[in-house]
């Protein structure tokens, strides 16, 4: 299962670039684009699973990279879902055990490593950051799931995936929060930047934003009340609470649910 907060602040998600930055804002396009000498970058927010899966069986994505999570079982409509995977021209699933049932769709299978394998952070939901080590070495021939893409993109001809180990990659990224931030940007990591591979490996927990030479701003946000927002005020969002759709009758006395509980996403 993927790491959902630290997913978000490297740019896991379709309309995110890494660090927090806005894929549709043209300053933050250009930012990245410079930090990273890119000759082109995506200018639009992509599809969310379910939109994407709808793509794939339109043919409009022709194909589909499944890493760390089990779409078959874990997403509304499988018949949905199987017709896309099936219709998709090519399917590659990275997963650290032999069968699933994504899998059975797979072109290319990569067996990647499991949570007790992994080398790297992890970033939970109050931004503190935390250095995973492994328990034990990677079983038979599994990959990092960072080094798998390191060799697929060399293989494809880019430039700049040469890493050897996580730290490599916790510094570019560290940098890129630092890139012309000018403390503009609540996710900073300046504090963090070259750090050496001992100081990586012996990180202790820390909470985001970690400022260069100015640690009374360590882990504190919204402190002069100004917000990420365009006019740097809060949001605040009125609901009307309301009863679910489907009400119980005499004719229909149960409700059925799939269930799935929160902890089970992914599968």
């Amino acid at each position: 299962q993927p790491n959902a907060m630290g997913g978000r602040e490297v740019g896991g998600l379709a309309n995110q670039l890494a660090a927090h930055l806005d894929i549709e804002n043209e300053a933050h396009q250009s930012l990245v684009q410079r930090f990273w000498l890119a000759p082109t970058i995506a200018k639009k927010a992509g599809s969310n699973a379910i939109d994407m899966f709808d793509e794939i069986a339109a043919g409009k994505i022709k194909a589909v990279w499944i890493m760390a999570t089990n779409p078959m079982v874990s997403l509304p409509n499988n018949t949905a879902i199987k017709k896309a995977l099936e219709t998709c021209e090519l399917v590659v699933v990275s997963d650290c055990i032999a069968k699933s049932d994504t899998l059975k769709f797979a072109d290319v299978a990569f067996p990647s490593t499991g949570w007790g394998e992994k080398n790297g952070t992890v970033t939970n939901s109050e931004r503190r950051i935390s250095r995973q080590r492994p328990l034990v070495a990677p079983y038979s021939g599994a990959k990092n799931d960072w080094q798998i893409m390191c060799e697929v993109a060399k293989k494809m001809g880019f430039e700049g995936f040469d890493f050897t180990d996580p730290s490599g990659i916790f510094e570019e990224w560290a940098q890129l929060t630092d890139f012309e931030n000018n403390g503009s940007r609540v996710l900073n990591l300046s504090g963090l930047v070259g750090l050496t591979k001992s100081q990586y490996d012996n990180l202790k927990p820390i909470m985001w934003p970690v400022v260069k030479n100015q640690p009374y701003k360590n882990g504190q946000v919204f402190t002069d009340n100004q917000f990420s927002t365009a006019d740097k005020k809060a949001r605040f969002i009125p609901i009307t609470p309301q009863l679910p759709i489907q009400q119980t009758s005499s004719d229909y006395p149960f409700v059925m649910n799939s269930g799935r509980i929160r902890d089970q996403w992914h599968t």
